[in-house]
């Protein structure tokens, strides 16, 4: 019988719980999204570089759950909840693919492809789903911001990678 001993080092426990901490705090303490959101990419990138795409992936499921739960989140959000963190795997998920050609060229394409996976899935869910009286909220928040908070977190996991002297790929 083939067994396997589930071994974690304390440094990844300590990075991921740190992150976590972060990307679900961010949103507590901020509330705004142009703060919370470049924190909370960051923290997808951080978490992929310094861990693997799989934790940074885990990171992104709670901070909008959480979010929502606190009350920080109008609830006319609530059914664009699963969709950002669909956005968020999208990120971490290109961001690790193709950050192996180039940092910049992952990040980019990661933070463009999640802004029009949201941006085209709250119109959906706009018209599908969403009281027309309140789809001017959410279509601003799914919008262009997506892009915004998504690229400034690229260059905030950049910066704290040049600090923490953890090199991601650039060439």
């Amino acid at each position: 019988m083939n067994t396997q001993t589930l071994t974690i080092k304390k440094e990844v426990v300590v990075i991921f719980i740190a992150l976590i901490s972060v990307a679900v705090g961010a949103p507590l303490l901020f509330k705004q999204q142009f703060i919370t959101g470049p924190i909370v990419n960051a923290t997808l990138i951080l978490g992929t570089v310094l861990l693997s795409s799989r934790e940074g992936i885990l990171i992104g499921l709670l901070p909008s759950t959480i979010a929502l739960g606190a009350g920080i989140i109008s609830p006319v959000l609530a059914p664009m909840i699963p969709f950002v963190i669909l956005g968020n795997a999208i990120l971490v998920l290109t961001f690790t693919y193709l950050s192996k050609v180039n940092y910049w060229l992952g990040a980019i394409a990661g933070s463009a492809l999640k802004f029009a996976f949201l941006y085209f899935t709250s119109t959906l869910v706009i018209k599908l789903v969403v009281n027309q009286q309140v789809a001017p909220a959410i279509a601003q928040t799914m919008n262009w911001p997506q892009l915004v908070t998504a690229l400034a977190g690229s260059i905030i996991a950049f910066a704290i990678l040049k600090v923490v002297k953890k090199k991601p790929v650039t060439n």
